[in-house]
């Protein structure tokens, strides 16, 4: 599952403030919203994995407030408008994110949670093998990555890749705050031997937002693609992957796409212009979604231009690209927070060029419900042809609207 800056390479860059035309509230109806589940506090991102092998999207969540993490399975398209089935897999206080990876290599996804706060651990939650055991609690078992520990860091995300070509699926993983650091956890023969696995700092960190895979100078091997929201090397970035051996456990070079001025939060990897060369998306604080063209296949040379979000929405959190209405281009979708009575969640598209300055926006969730969302997937969960929407809000009413999807009406 993939997920997608040193010299400050900004040949070529360019602002370009692409206004957007009002929402037309009299001729579009917010997309239909459907619960999974808000029956804890704090539901805090959405990932997507294969649990039971039948073919279907299911979905892992931790609620940072309610200190557990979630597993939902699919329930089929017949009943997908209700609430999905559920398990509590552990007990995770702070829990800020959690996704599916087999690291044993039995063929059963297990889950790994990152805890920030007070608690600054990581845990692996394994898996049952038997797909008809998913929902029984007790048959998943919860442990301490004891490398988490040391240092401790406020860990914010992770995810799975095989980066060094031995044994079992390593792990990419950044942290916030003082000491933040990017990195990756180097898989030993067993990896159930959690005291086995051994972190590996590649760049300082100030606060990790996004964490993707690109191989962004053609060279083979996979790169770590970041938005880093604070701090000396705040921005848009990427890693170089130094090759296999001693080497990549040293530091990684970093280059820059952009946004060393902004405060970023979470970044998207989609080729937006479609000239064959993957561009970034990113949102930013300031009410704002700045498009980050790459201009060659170096991965130095990249072009800003900012899209603004400033029409009665929220402040920009995610951001995905979509083909929302099945017309063959691609369309932005976005969430938002601090959007009490504005909108939480809309499309946008463009007419004949992502350059051009007018984009159409149009409503998702509306302005009634929702506070503050998170990232997006963008995915079919009613079998019907098109994307719908899979997203988390934890703050509506003190409890939050929870994990929730948005039907597509196209």
């Amino acid at each position: 599952m993939p997920r997608i800056e040193g010299c400050i390479c900004w040949w070529g860059t360019v602002a370009l403030v692409m206004s957007l035309a009002p929402v037309a509230r009299s001729q579009e109806e917010p997309w239909p919203l459907h619960v999974i589940d808000d029956t804890s506090f704090g539901a805090d991102g959405v990932k997507l994995g294969d649990f039971n092998r039948d073919g279907l999207p299911d979905v892992v969540t931790g609620w940072e407030e309610g200190g557990r993490t979630r597993l939902y399975l699919h329930p089929g398209f017949a009943r997908v408008r209700k609430p999905w089935p559920k398990v509590n897999i552990g007990w995770t206080p702070a829990v800020e994110d959690a996704v599916p990876a087999d690291l044993d290599g039995d063929g059963a996804l297990d889950v790994v949670t990152c805890c920030e706060g007070r608690f600054r651990t990581m845990f692996v939650h394994w898996a049952p093998k038997a797909p008809g055991k998913l929902l029984d609690p007790r048959a998943w078992q919860q442990a301490l990555l004891p490398a988490s520990r040391k240092p401790a860091q406020q860990w914010m995300f992770a995810w799975p890749i095989q980066l060094d070509g031995r044994h079992g699926v390593d792990l990419v993983a950044g942290s916030k705050n003082a000491g933040a650091q990017i990195g990756w956890y180097q898989a030993p023969a067993h990896p159930r031997d959690l005291t086995a696995w051994r972190w590996h700092p590649i760049s300082p960190a100030g606060w990790i937002m996004s964490i993707w895979f690109q191989d962004m100078d053609g060279d083979g091997d996979p790169d770590v693609v970041i938005s880093d929201r604070y701090g000396s090397l705040r921005g848009c970035r990427w890693l170089e992957n130094p090759g296999p051996g001693p080497r990549q456990t040293q530091p990684w070079k970093n280059h820059f796409l952009g946004a060393r001025d902004k405060e970023v939060l979470s970044m998207a990897l989609a080729d937006l212009d479609r000239d064959g060369l993957q561009d970034a998306l990113v949102a930013v604080k300031d009410m704002k979604i700045l498009f980050l063209r790459r201009l060659d296949r170096s991965g130095r040379r990249w072009q800003t231009h900012v899209i603004s979000a400033d029409f009665a929405a929220g402040n920009t959190r995610a951001v995905a690209v979509a083909d929302v209405n099945r017309d063959g281009q691609p369309d932005l979708v976005f969430t938002t927070w601090n959007a009490r009575n504005r909108h939480g969640v809309m499309w946008l598209e463009y007419k004949k060029s992502p350059l051009e300055r007018h984009w159409q926006a149009h409503p998702i969730s509306g302005t009634r419900r929702g506070i503050k969302y998170d990232r997006i997937e963008m995915i079919d969960l009613d079998g019907d042809g098109d994307l719908d929407l899979l997203t988390c809000e934890e703050r509506e009413g003190g409890r939050g609207l929870g994990v929730i999807w948005y039907e597509n009406p196209h």
